[in-house]
C-alpha cells in the first residue's frame, strides 16, 4: 500500500537516485516495518531455506541495506556483486527504467565499496534468511588473472556467507563473459574448487558455491557448462544474468542504451535457458532461476520448468515488496 503511494514519486526521479532513496528509507524505518514471514522451507545445497523466493544480487551491492530487506519475507538474500577492491563503476547515467515493458537497462559496472566494507556490514547475530555473497573481478584485473580476484574475495567472505556465487556473466565488465567459454571456465572452476578445498581445510566449514551464467548462451554451450559444473562439484547454477538482446525493444527510445536488460522482456529467454539447463543437469545440480519473474504465475512456471529456488529484482522495483508474499502464498 505504502509503496503504491511512493512509486509515482520515486519513478519521477533519476533511477539510480530513486534506488538509493528507497533503500535508504527502508533501512531508516526498518524498525517500524512489520516482519513478513511465510514459511515454506526447502533444503538446497545442504542449506535450510525458510522459503524459496530470494532477492537477486545487484540491488544491495554492499550489504548496506540488510536490516530493511530482511523484513520483506525473502527466504534468501544475495548481496554483491562485490570485488576485492572498491570501484566506482561506469559513468552516470547508467540505470534506465522502461516502465511500459516493466524492465530495466543497467550498465553499472560492478560499482561497489569493496569486499572489506561488505564484510563489516554483515550482521553477527543469527539471520532469519540465507545469505549469499556474489563475487566478481575488478575492472583493472585482466581476464586471464580473474581467478586471483575470485580467490581473494572467496577468502574474505568464506566464513560470513551461507553460499558464495561466482559471477562470470555481467555484460558490463569487458571480457568477463569470455570466462564462460569451455576452456576458460574449466580452468576457472578448477581454481575455485581448489580454493574451496583450502578454505574447508583451514576453517573446517564447507560453503556451497554457485555459478551465475548469462542468458545469451548458445544452446550448444549449455551441455558443456553442465558437465563442468559436475566435474568441479559446483553446488548450484544461477540462470541467469541480464541480456544484451534488444529484439523485444524494437523502436523503444532507450533500446540503444548499452548494458544488461532485465525485467519482463527477459522472461521468455530466461525460461528457455532454465529448461535447457534442467535438461542437461537432470536434477543433479539445483538451479536458481532469475530474470523476468514479476508475478506468482511466472514464479510457478519457473518451478514447473525445474527451478529449485527463484530470485527477483526488477519485479520488486515495479511491483513492490508485496510481490514476495504474493508469490509465496500462491505456491
Amino acid at each position: 500500500m505504502i509503496y503504491s503511494l511512493l512509486k509515482p514519486i520515486l519513478f519521477s526521479l533519476d533511477a539510480e537516485l530513486a534506488h538509493d532513496i528507497s533503500l535508504g528509507m527502508l533501512n531508516r524505518f526498518h524498525t517500524l516495518i512489520p516482519q513478513i514471514r511465510v514459511e515454506k522451507p526447502v533444503t538446497v545445497m545442504g542449506l535450510d531455506f525458510p522459503n524459496p523466493v530470494g532477492l537477486a544480487a545487484g540491488l544491495d551491492k554492499n550489504a548496506d541495506y540488510l536490516p530493511g530487506l530482511s523484513k520483506l519475507g525473502f527466504g534468501f538474500i544475495e548481496v554483491g556483486t562485490v570485488t576485492p577492491k572498491p570501484q566506482s563503476g561506469n559513468p552516470k547515467p547508467r540505470l534506465f527504467r522502461l516502465p511500459a515493458h516493466r524492465s530495466i537497462i543497467n550498465r553499472m559496472g560492478f560499482n561497489n565499496k569493496g569486499v572489506e566494507h561488505l564484510v563489516k556490514q554483515l550482521p553477527s547475530q543469527p539471520r532469519p534468511y540465507i545469505l549469499g555473497i556474489n563475487i566478481g573481478k575488478n575492472l583493472t584485473t585482466a581476464v586471464e588473472n580473474a581467478l586471483d580476484d575470485y580467490r581473494l574475495a572467496m577468502q574474505k567472505v568464506y566464513l560470513q556467507a551461507d553460499y558464495i556465487t561466482v559471477n562470470i556473466s555481467s555484460p558490463n565488465t569487458p571480457g568477463l563473459r569470455d570466462l564462460q567459454t569451455e576452456e576458460a571456465l574449466d580452468s576457472l572452476l578448477y581454481g575455485i574448487s581448489q580454493t574451496r578445498l583450502e578454505l574447508q581445510d583451514l576453517h573446517q566449514v564447507d560453503r556451497p558455491i554457485a555459478l551465475k551464467v548469462a542468458p545469451d548462451l548458445d544452446d550448444t554451450a549449455i551441455p558443456g557448462i553442465a558437465d563442468l559444473l559436475r566435474k568441479h562439484k559446483i553446488d548450484c547454477l544461477i540462470a541467469n544474468n541480464t541480456t544484451l538482446d534488444r529484439s523485444q525493444l524494437a523502436g523503444h527510445p532507450l533500446a540503444h542504451e548499452t548494458g544488461g536488460l532485465s525485467g519482463d522482456v527477459l522472461a521468455q529467454q530466461s525460461r528457455h535457458v532454465l529448461s535447457e539447463f534442467h535438461r542437461a543437469l537432470q536434477d543433479e545440480i539445483p538451479i536458481i532461476s532469475v530474470g523476468g519473474i514479476s508475478s506468482a504465475t511466472e514464479a510457478k512456471e519457473r518451478f514447473e520448468r525445474g527451478a529449485t529456488l527463484i530470485q527477483i529484482y526488477s519485479g520488486l522495483i515495479y511491483r513492490g515488496p508485496g510481490l514476495v508474499a504474493e508469490m509465496l502464498n500462491a505456491l
